[in-house]
């Protein structure tokens, strides 16, 4: 079942945001940890969500990046700032992309682009909200964990849609948050986003699919729960299946990636034209997708 709504997700769990993006509050003895740095323009929400439900900012002690992506970092600056003593965890490789002044311009760029796709610009005269190179912290890696006192978060290295993607995953609650490197949950479909290499977000796929999960945390459009949380793996894996055979069949028959982007970048808005990405961004989602693919089958000959 898929939940959208913010709220308490299970014991000392809960979801902020909105449907499109959304962070996750883990509750420890020794503090709070926001997993997930979401689109910028939710700050409002979830310090009204906060507020809401009793939570202590002042007790928010760590965060933790799950990627670099301009989606998935948009209220770190905000918080570090607010909070300077506040721990923010992210991979080596996340670090790396997060202090180059291209890759800050292009977060500041297209968090802008979709406030204003989804009426939200105006946070920005409320809110400081920008990145810039204020902004450092820890690094994180494979097998390592985050103590929360009573509480602890384990860490998978699973690159693939981007470079520095990590999940997260609590074994005590069976909670997996993948960020971007499981599919998704899109509507009743799963979306595939295997942008930095599509042939590793599918191997790292089936480096999830043995745990336990009754939990799937995404970054957008909510969480699951129940029999759905458990198969999601597995059906995000038959979906990168079937979504590469598209791609490779319209590659076939246009041996032109950028037709390919153009291709499926149509067909997706014209069933689903509210999607919070604009419609130029996920042409380059596509793009890459494409690129690769393309590469691989020109390889293999």
């Amino acid at each position: 079942m898929r939940i959208r709504h913010p709220g308490k997700v299970c014991d000392r769990l809960w979801y902020l945001g909105r449907e499109e993006s959304g962070v996750y509050l883990l509750e420890g003895r020794d503090g709070f940890l926001v997993i997930n740095g979401g689109l910028s323009y939710i700050v409002p929400d979830v310090l009204k969500q906060m507020e809401d439900v009793g939570i202590d900012e002042g007790r928010i002690t760590k965060l933790l990046i799950l990627h670099s992506h301009f989606d998935h970092v948009g209220i770190v600056p905000f918080l570090k700032r607010r909070h300077p003593n506040m721990e923010v965890y992210a991979s080596p490789k996340a670090w790396e992309i997060l202090q180059m002044p291209k890759a800050i311009r292009t977060i500041n760029d297209f968090s802008r682009n979709v406030a204003r796709r989804m009426g939200r610009e105006d946070v920005y005269d409320l809110f400081d909200l920008d990145w810039e190179d204020d902004v450092s912290g820890k690094i994180i890696r494979e097998g390592e964990k985050i103590d929360l006192g009573d509480r602890s978060i384990s860490v998978f290295e699973i690159p693939g849609h981007s470079s520095c993607t990590i999940a997260a995953y609590i074994s005590e609650l069976k909670a997996l948050f993948p960020s971007d490197g499981l599919g998704i949950p899109f509507k009743d479909i799963i979306l595939v986003s295997g942008n930095s290499n599509y042939t590793q977000y599918q191997k790292n796929l089936q480096r999830l699919k043995d745990l336990q999960i009754d939990y799937l945390c995404a970054d957008h459009y909510g969480y699951i729960v129940g029999e759905e949380a458990r198969e999601y793996v597995a059906r995000s894996a038959e979906a990168a299946r079937q979504f590469r055979v598209l791609i490779e069949e319209t590659y076939h028959s246009t041996k032109d990636t950028d037709a390919v982007a153009r291709t499926l970048t149509t067909l997706f808005y014209t069933e689903h034209p509210n999607y919070f990405l604009s419609p130029e961004i996920f042409q380059e989602v596509h793009r890459q997708m494409a690129r690769h693919i393309a590469g691989v089958m020109e390889e293999k000959g």
